[in-house]
């Protein structure tokens, strides 16, 4: 069977080269499947308690989180902010910082050609995280908070959800606010 996918890949066919290869890769993998019945018997008298693997995974994650790229995560870090700060750093998303009105600056990581309903789930997780993080675990109503209140840039209105930042203006690290909507009479 050796010969024939060399002699399609000398007939200039280039398909049978693929073909070897895939049934090499076939038969490591079923070498890999059938183990000895000593052999598995022997991984689940090692099997660790999830506990400990839970120990090992999160200081794995701890010294990962030293690295030089990721400084700026959290310990308690999920694999979405992982991504999204390795993002940042290709620079495949942005980071907008959301004003509130006690002051307090919310850095949202969103992707380059984000949209305002993006940017709006985005400020939604992020409190979410912030919540778990902190232990108080409060419901925030989210049809209240964006019809009580609008996200403005530059004193614009960020009102059509379908509309991307980059269209209203809004670059890495520009400033949104919250600002409370006027009642209308």
């Amino acid at each position: 069977m050796e010969e024939q996918s060399v002699d399609t890949v000398e007939g200039g066919g280039g398909g049978g080269q693929c073909i070897k290869e895939e049934e090499e890769d076939n038969e490591n993998l079923t070498e890999m499947a059938a183990p000895d019945a000593e052999g598995d018997e022997e991984e689940d008298e090692e099997a660790l308690p999830h506990s400990e693997i839970l120990d090992i995974f999160e200081e794995g994650l701890a010294r990962l989180v030293q690295d030089p790229l990721l400084c700026d995560l959290p310990i308690q870090v999920t694999l979405e902010e992982v991504n999204s700060q390795i993002a940042l750093e290709y620079g495949q998303a942005m980071t907008v910082k959301v004003l509130k009105a006690d002051g307090e600056i919310m850095p949202i990581v969103v992707v380059q050609n984000a949209t305002v309903l993006d940017l709006k789930k985005a400020i939604c997780r992020f409190m979410e995280l912030k919540q778990q993080r902190e232990g108080g675990v409060k419901h925030i109503s989210w049809r209240y908070v964006w019809r009580t209140y609008h996200l403005v840039f530059q004193g614009e209105k960020l009102e059509d959800d379908k509309m991307r930042l980059k269209d209203y203006g809004i670059r890495n690290r520009d400033e949104v606010t919250f600002m409370k909507r006027l009642r209308k009479k």
